[in-house]
């Protein structure tokens, strides 16, 4: 139910110092990491491999070769070094609230405190026992019509209930100064319809029908291995009718707006009226439908269904989504299929850790109450000064850019730089934090605790509708290792945690920092500017403002640029598929190319110095592949191939480089080099 918004990075947490060992058991977990003396680990590099033959191997080979994934996670790399740095840190003040929280808060350190307590006093949620989840079933139970099941899922987006549509509050994209209510496709319990429809995920279905007559049993519904069967039947058939990942991501054919009152002809088969009226969405005039034909189907799938399925469907996602926050026979339940059947990680997370990213959430947690604290300890201003100092460096870059692009005309020039000059740049934190105030914790119900934040969240959003819309809003807690584009309020978003090494290191060599967070700045922004980004103008409006030409040019490159990612192997039966990772691969091309020009410009014509043997180019470079370090378990690479629009961490670091004659300069790449690509062949797009 949250909002809908292009991120740069997924990100997971695993803690490893920057030479590549483990933290020793008495070293400061919220310290943060350095990497060598001028900010690059020159210890990982594989010096037995050329640059032109695998440029990832070469400056990250033997730290990933002796990299091993801790077996609470599923991967390990750059961003996952802070993410548990992060973490160590949230971990430390969520500590220090719950040593002084009393039972009943009414300020926000007291209510973080006592709802770290309620998650970490395991006894208390064994004695609880299912009792909670029992509450939220019974209107399930005593359902006896569809419609009576549609009034549950309109009440998910403020409790642990689901629905086969999702339904969220955003910026319009055709009127970006007013709030719209989405409709989109939903109804799935595992990651994607591949899961459901291609023989490479049919374990992974198999699987899932444990998983869910594991929980049905656990939630004492009658005959669950065979309404497990009927479930997950039923779910193939929504998998069936539900569009691909990739072509979810085209703003064009995902806004069809529709009048409320035609909704029930539009897509008959579904109370929508009371669907509507439980959300609390029954006074909006239309609502924007995302996959339309798919939305028409799965009402229809809905129709056919036995009731008695779609009961038990209800009772499972909500037993489902509670888990988390009931006995451990739940907890583990959960555990084996979401987490070790999925992502192939062998251990579950101990417990301080799920509390600490429940507790950090925005959604179901407090996390703008925890990112103040955050802020106030661990982000210091003149850091906010220096990566501001650096945006409008880069925006300086991007606009002769595009001023010099041969490819594109005048009249498109004129809009691309009308949108560069709007982008709003917000670094760190908010400048308006949250209010909690509606938000009531117990330090002894963990399960009531959730249901409280959500249910204020979902109220938060509801009460955007007919108002103005709100610029200064964010969509990431400060302690969120990762960034973001927003393409319909036109700005590009940099939390606190992700401004340090090795993206931001103040104390490394500045080209290190221009292949690090500038290159990180650089692909935010060129998101803008992506396959679909470009297609929203400079006030955020979803318009075509590109001359047919220039679009057909933009397209043709993007599709040679595409095919280089087609082209890898990735070892696990599932290749990259370009076309849902268009978007962030086009980012990451434009980025590299923004912060080398900013590195020059920077220069101010004095020659960069040379250090240990590394010019000033080929550092970097190497600052940018230090950054995509990375190792997955298959089943996660599987899982990010499958549903995720960015292209796994290696090929990240191996692939923009190529398209960039400077990186042949700089490391003598020549035909015959396994990542050579000719001169006219190189994809030029930002």
């Amino acid at each position: 139910m949250l909002k809908t918004l292009f991120l740069s990075a997924a990100s997971a947490g695993v803690l490893f110092c920057a030479a590549g060992g483990a933290r020793a058991a008495d070293a400061d977990l919220t310290a943060t990491p350095h990497y060598g003396t001028w900010g690059f680990d020159l210890a990982g590099r594989d010096m037995t491999v050329k640059p032109g033959d695998d440029f990832y191997r070469y400056a990250d080979g033997t730290y990933v070769d002796h990299l091993q994934i801790p077996a609470d996670k599923s991967r390990f790399g750059s961003f996952d070094i802070l993410a548990q740095l992060s973490e160590a840190r949230v971990h430390a003040i969520l500590e220090e609230m719950a040593a002084k929280a009393p039972a009943r808060p009414t300020t926000d350190d007291g209510k973080i405190g006592a709802f770290y307590k309620a998650f970490m006093d395991e006894k208390a949620v064994e004695a609880r026992g299912v009792a909670p989840l029992a509450q939220d079933l019974a209107p399930i139970k005593a359902a006896s019509t569809r419609e009576q099941l549609a009034v549950q899922m309109g009440r998910a987006g403020a409790s642990f209930n689901a629905s086969i549509f999702g339904g969220f509050i955003s910026v319009d994209a055709k009127n970006p100064t007013s709030y719209a209510v989405f409709l989109s496709q939903s109804g799935l319990g595992m990651p994607n319809r591949d899961y459901y429809l291609k023989p490479e995920f049919a374990d992974k279905k198999a699987a899932y029908e444990v998983y869910v007559a594991r929980l049905l049993e656990l939630s004492g519904w009658p005959e669950p291995a065979a309404r497990a069967r009927d479930i997950v039947a039923y779910e193939t058939r929504i998998a069936e009718v539900s569009w691909a990942q990739a072509d979810r991501r085209n703003p064009d054919t995902t806004y069809n707006p529709v009048a409320t009152a035609n909704l029930a002809t539009f897509a008959p088969g579904f109370a929508w009226k009371p669907y509507m009226a439980a959300a609390g969405v029954s006074g909006v005039d239309r609502v924007v439908v995302r996959e339309n034909t798919a939305v028409q189907k799965i009402a229809a799938v809905y129709a056919e269904t036995p009731i008695e399925t779609l009961k038990a469907w209800a009772a499972f996602h909500v037993a489902d989504n509670a888990s988390p926050y009931l006995p451990d026979a739940f907890v583990q339940a959960r555990f084996q299929f979401r987490t070790k059947a999925l992502s192939g990680q062998p251990e579950l997370e101990v417990r301080w850790k799920r509390a600490v990213g429940e507790v950090g959430s925005l959604r179901g947690g407090m996390g703008d109450a925890v990112g103040r604290v955050y802020v106030a300890r661990y982000f210091p201003p003149e850091s906010r000064a220096k990566m501001e100092q650096l945006v409008e460096n880069l925006r300086t870059a991007f606009k002769h850019r595009i001023e010099n692009v041969d490819w594109m005309s005048p009249a498109t020039k004129t809009e691309a730089l009308d949108k560069l000059a709007r982008y709003q740049i917000k670094i760190g934190y908010t400048s308006e934090w949250r209010d909690y105030s509606a938000v009531s914790i117990r330090a002894d119900d963990l399960y009531g605790d959730v249901l409280s934040a959500q249910a204020a969240e979902w109220a938060y959003e509801l009460g955007h509708l007919g108002k103005p819309v709100d610029h200064k809003e964010w969509g990431m807690t400060p302690q969120t290792v990762n960034a973001y584009n927003n393409p319909t309020l036109n700005e590009v978003v940099f939390p606190a945690a992700i401004l340090q090494p090795p993206f931001f290191d103040p104390k490394a060599d500045p080209a290190i920092n221009y292949g690090g967070i500038v290159a990180v700045i650089g692909h935010e922004m060129t998101h803008g500017f992506d396959d679909q980004g470009r297609k929203y103008d400079g006030t955020g409006r979803l318009r075509d403002w590109w001359t047919a030409d220039d679009a057909k040019q933009f397209e043709a490159r993007a599709a040679k640029y595409g095919a280089e990612f087609a082209a890898y192997d990735t070892g696990v039966g599932v290749p990259i598929n370009p076309k849902l990772t268009m978007g962030e691969n086009i980012a990451d091309l434009g980025g590299l190319n923004l912060a080398l020009d900013a590195y020059h410009a920077s220069l101010d014509g004095k020659p960069a110095p040379v250090i240990d043997g590394y010019t000033g180019d080929q550092r970097v470079f190497l600052g940018w592949a230090q950054v995509w370090r990375g190792v997955y378990r298959p089943d996660a690479l599987k899982r990010q191939l499958a549903t995720d629009p960015h292209s796994p961490d290696p090929y990240r670091a191996r692939t923009a480089e190529r398209n960039m004659d400077a990186w042949y300069k700089a490391f003598g790449v020549k035909p015959g080099d396994k990542l050579y690509i000719a001169p006219a062949d190189r994809a030029k797009i930002w």
